[in-house]
């Protein structure tokens, strides 16, 4: 209500878009819901933050990079942890090399819903102004449910609508291994898991395992919505709980989203400095897009930056959903080997939604 005077709320995100004094959009529509408007907003010369995750699938992860670039329109996804400083610090530390040549990165988000998650709801007549089938959009058809509708959280119990907690919670988390290192795509994918403990309406996984190979250096997910143990970052009291280890020869880093620690190989750090402050601090997240906006410069988590976050995790639901690994050719974008697999990486939108194919 704050805004009510010079806010005007829209049903359909084509009518706002059509309007020439729109300069950028926030796109914070639930998961499924964010590549059509990111790409009609390409179209239309608006400036994009798109919330993570990007996107659902590799198909619609190279659209929208795609996109961006047709149409020159800036962009940053939402992943505002990589605007902190102590993410920075950590990027310096791995890059300065004290730990040595790092083999391999360990990453995790745990909770613990178990049993109940996040409830039943046996009701499936939407509240009255709503419409259930826009909201569905391009998603398979399924009866309104008000723990689905409810809020973000609750998205990610559901496939169709969130992909599950790994797409929600990963990109803030291997965003950092993959700044440090400077990782590209990864060449193989591996993910397992599935629904053990969690009984609610909704279908997503409670635990799920991904492996990533890149050419000189492996890593790995955990996600798990039915035991919340987070090694050296937290145990006890049920609660969430995150992590990346970085593995080097001469030591562990271990760390989250405000502290790091270093656990050395015996002596092996011995007389080792810590690098010099060298990353400047971020103006704030959406700060950053605001000003790209006006120098027309990219700004650090645009799309060309975050496909290579986002599209590890696509590859491994995808991996998830076939039941085996998917091999992936970094220089050409594609799934190497396997027709089937890529095929299902380009998804099937509901009538009359089509995906845009043009942008691949």
């Amino acid at each position: 209500n704050q805004y009510k005077p010079t806010c005007k709320p829209y049903v359909d995100y084509r009518e706002m878009l059509g309007h020439g004094d729109v300069d950028a959009v926030i796109i914070a529509t639930p998961p499924h819901w964010h590549t059509l408007p990111a790409i009609a907003a390409c179209e239309a010369g608006k400036d994009i933050y798109l919330q993570k995750p990007m996107t659902l699938h590799l198909a619609e992860s190279l659209a929208v990079k795609n996109a961006v670039k047709k149409h020159n329109v800036i962009s940053q996804i939402g992943t505002q942890i990589h605007a902190g400083e102590n993410y920075r610090r950590i990027v310096e530390l791995v890059r300065a090399g004290n730990l040595g040549k790092i083999s391999v990165v360990r990453t995790f988000n745990v909770m613990n819903q178990g049993p109940g998650g996040v409830g039943h709801d046996p009701n499936t007549t939407p509240p009255e102004g709503m419409d259930w089938d826009f909201w569905v959009g391009p998603a398979p058809m399924r009866p309104y449910n008000a723990i689905l509708a409810a809020n973000s959280y609750n998205h990610g119990s559901w496939m169709d609508f969130s992909g599950g907690w790994t797409p929600g919670m990963a990109p803030h988390i291997i965003d950092l291994p993959v700044w440090g290192l400077d990782l590209g795509y990864p060449t193989n994918v591996s993910c397992s898991g599935g629904r053990y403990c969690v009984d609610d309406d909704g279908d997503a996984y409670d635990t799920q395992e991904i492996l990533w190979q890149y050419p000189n250096m492996t890593m790995t997910w955990m996600s798990t919505l039915a035991n919340s143990y987070g090694f050296d970052l937290g145990s006890g009291t049920p609660a969430r709980r995150l992590g990346i280890y970085f593995h080097g020869v001469n030591g562990t880093m271990y760390c989250n989203y405000g502290m790091y620690k270093i656990v050395p190989e015996g002596d092996r750090m011995d007389g080792l400095q810590p690098p010099e402050k060298s990353i400047p601090p971020s103006p704030g997240h959406e700060r950053e897009w605001l000003d790209c906006i006006k120098n027309r410069q990219q700004p650090s988590c645009s799309v060309f930056y975050h496909t290579k976050v986002d599209v590890p995790l696509v590859l491994a639901n995808l991996s998830y959903k076939l039941g085996r690994s998917i091999r992936f050719d970094p220089a050409t974008e594609s799934i190497v080997g396997d027709a089937q697999a890529a095929k299902a990486a380009i998804p099937e939108y509901r009538d009359p939604w089509k995906f845009p194919a043009e942008y691949l």
